[in-house]
């Protein structure tokens, strides 16, 4: 059995346009381990967000394969992909993408709602996971009552309510102060442990880097190196 839950191999992404076409990615064959944390880094316009996108079905490179879990993304359709969303991946956004209508409980349950499950069972397992995060006594406090650093604890806590394998998040502390930031990393790094799941974080956020298990550094648009770091901050 492969000791990696995703895999891509001379990932190509091409954009094009009426002027133009842009080569965003360029043979990216990555492997990204089971149960550890890897930090995939680079500057601002590298391509991080569109390969994150790539791997989790949301978008399909010009050309290249993704293996997840021994199975080719790129052969599913979309409704396949979504699903494959709502069971086994968990994504946690820079920007939290709270609905600020919706208490903390209602916005975490959200995966399971879209997922097809009851209403009751759904609230009932976001204030689980909720009280696992510290924010038991925030259950029913709307998204504007809270810090940053809170909001984007809520926005873990949704990532992680359908307990899936694969947690993305796509710049977690880019908001956030250093003590925040670390924190919320210091959390998934203790989640990756204790739970075996597979974190992957995008950033360029170098305060982290000791937390990861694996970095995988990009620029324009490819792999420049990779340092393995297994046994930091065990």
């Amino acid at each position: 059995m492969s000791e990696n839950i995703i895999s891509t191999k001379n990932i190509n992404m091409i954009f094009y346009s009426e002027a133009r076409k842009t080569h965003i990615l360029k043979d990216i064959s990555i492997n990204i381990p089971k149960s550890k944390v890897t930090m995939l880094v680079g500057p601002s316009g590298c391509g991080k967000t569109t390969l994150l996108s790539i791997l989790t079905g949301m978008l399909t490179p010009t050309k290249g394969s993704v293996i997840y879990k021994g199975i080719e993304l790129l052969d599913m359709n979309n409704t396949e992909k979504t699903l494959l969303r709502q069971k086994e991946i968990g994504l946690v956004f820079q920007q939290y993408n709270l609905i600020n209508t919706l208490s903390v409980a209602e916005n975490v349950a959200i995966p399971l709602l879209a997922a097809g499950h009851n209403f009751e069972n759904s609230i009932k397992q976001a204030a689980r996971v909720l009280q696992i995060l510290n924010l038991g006594d925030h259950i029913d406090f709307l998204p504007s009552k809270l810090s940053g650093g809170e909001q984007q604890r809520v926005a873990v806590a949704r990532g992680l309510v359908h307990n899936p394998d694969f947690i993305v998040c796509d710049e977690p502390t880019a908001s956030l102060d250093a003590e925040n930031g670390k924190n919320i990393i210091k959390l998934l790094h203790n989640i990756s442990r204790s739970k075996k799941k597979t974190v992957l974080i995008v950033t360029h956020d170098n305060r982290i880097f000791d937390y990861a298990d694996l970095i995988i550094y990009m620029n324009d648009g490819r792999i420049e190196k990779q340092e393995s770091k297994s046994g930091n901050q065990n």
